[in-house]
């Protein structure tokens, strides 16, 4: 009894963990979630209303994010109340949402749902550049909604700023 009582609290330590990483980087669906472009280490890109940058993910079909529980505490998606804004540099047309399995909208980009990453605590940060995690890759967006890859950067100067791994 006592070892089956510890496992418990181990697997609620675990969950609280996870509940507060999610938690704590979440996008509030409380707000009208805003999409504009910055510039970053990786050049000009998606980012959200906070200035953090935006991230696709491989894995992901047009209609569906594949991202759920434990991947979606690190790569939380951005989650929309209604109609997303289009900041300065972005295109209102390539703007949309999808229908997430938990009933939130998350915001598109040129078809691709959209997430932040739990690690880039600051604005212009790009620390989930190029992630192999959870299945896929994960890329920070361009204007045009295209992936954004590193290698792409190395004749500006770009590579490898603003990562930290």
């Amino acid at each position: 009894m006592k070892r089956l009582l510890s496992s418990f609290g181990v697997i609620a330590a675990t969950l609280a963990l996870v509940a507060g990483v999610a938690s704590a980087a979440s996008t509030s669906p409380s707000a009208a979630a805003k999409v504009s472009v910055g510039s970053t280490g990786l050049g000009r890109i998606l980012v959200d209303g906070r200035g953090h940058t935006l991230y696709l993910f491989t894995k992901d079909t047009r209609a569906k994010s594949v991202c759920t529980f434990r991947c979606a505490a690190f790569w939380p998606p951005l989650i929309a109340v209604g109609k997303p804004l289009a900041g300065p540099g972005v295109k209102s047309t390539l703007l949309g949402t999808i229908r997430r399995a938990d009933g939130h909208l998350q915001v598109t980009y040129n078809h691709h749902p959209l997430y932040v990453f739990a690690k880039d605590a600051h604005r212009g940060d790009t620390n989930g550049e190029e992630l192999d995690t959870f299945g896929g890759e994960w890329y920070a967006l361009s204007a045009a909604g295209a992936k954004v890859e590193k290698a792409a950067n190395t004749a500006t100067g770009g590579y490898g700023q603003g990562n930290g791994y």
